[in-house]
């Protein structure tokens, strides 16, 4: 290899993994430090409709305050104009779906985005937990033991992605845990369950017979804030770089 052709190889090498939300190749994939039966989500937004089934389920399924500004997961609107400017609106985290917007200027283009823990693969939330009542499970999801947790708030902070929020019940943290009192029992998240257009695919990154397997391998995906190298394991597809 010539000398220019190693220099401009080792600049590609540091610098992709910080341009925001990098499309990350199956090579990349490949190499992360994943262990047997890790859990992951593949989420397609080219098929997400907004309708909000998702985030009232969730609210059911897991006692979550039927009040603003709680959820585990929720919903965002992207509207793309064609001078550029974006605009971003999560009403009631999508709970009651979108209204039909009357905007001022042309729209690009348009599309919705479900959020949710990341269930990273190095999440800062357990790092900083004082107590170690954040913690990541052999199954790699990332989970709230409420009985050690001191309430510090030490990991809402940490989460790099606001997916946590405090339990006006419990005083804790509370946060998506992929229904893990649902994985274990041999059934869905009642996220990906409950979806009309099965735009959340569930399942185990290296198991080959995985949807989210297949997924990974078969098409280019991105992760939230990949320059954060917290190792996302809920994957999107189709989304815009003007997603944060």
């Amino acid at each position: 290899m010539k000398r220019r052709e190693f220099i401009k190889s080792l600049l590609g090498f540091f610098l992709t993994p910080f341009f925001k939300n990098e499309i990350i190749p199956n090579l990349i994939i490949s190499t992360f430090k994943y262990g047997k039966n890790k859990y992951g989500m593949v989420v397609d937004i080219s098929k997400c409709i907004g309708c909000g089934k998702c985030v009232i389920a969730c609210k059911e399924e897991n006692d979550v305050p039927d009040l603003p500004f709680y959820f585990r997961t929720w919903i965002e609107r992207y509207l793309i104009f064609e001078d550029g400017e974006v605009y971003v609106e999560s009403p009631n985290g999508g709970v009651q779906g979108f209204k039909k917007l009357n905007p001022p200027k042309k729209i690009a283009k348009a599309f919705f985005v479900p959020k949710l823990c990341n269930q990273c693969e190095e999440p800062p939330c357990v790092q900083v937990c004082p107590v170690g009542a954040t913690y990541e499970t052999d199954d790699g999801v990332v989970l709230i033991d409420k009985k050690y947790c001191i309430g510090c708030g030490y990991c809402v902070q940490a989460c790099p992605y606001g997916a946590r929020y405090f339990h006006p019940k419990t005083k804790t943290p509370d946060k998506c845990t992929f229904c893990y009192h649902r994985i274990k029992k041999g059934l869905l998240p009642v996220c990906v369950l409950i979806c009309p257009q099965n735009a959340r695919i569930f399942g185990k990154i290296d198991d080959p017979e995985s949807p989210v397997y297949k997924y990974i391998k078969n098409y280019p995906l991105q992760v939230l804030k990949p320059h954060l190298r917290t190792h996302p394991k809920v994957y999107y597809k189709d989304m815009d770089m003007e997603v944060r």
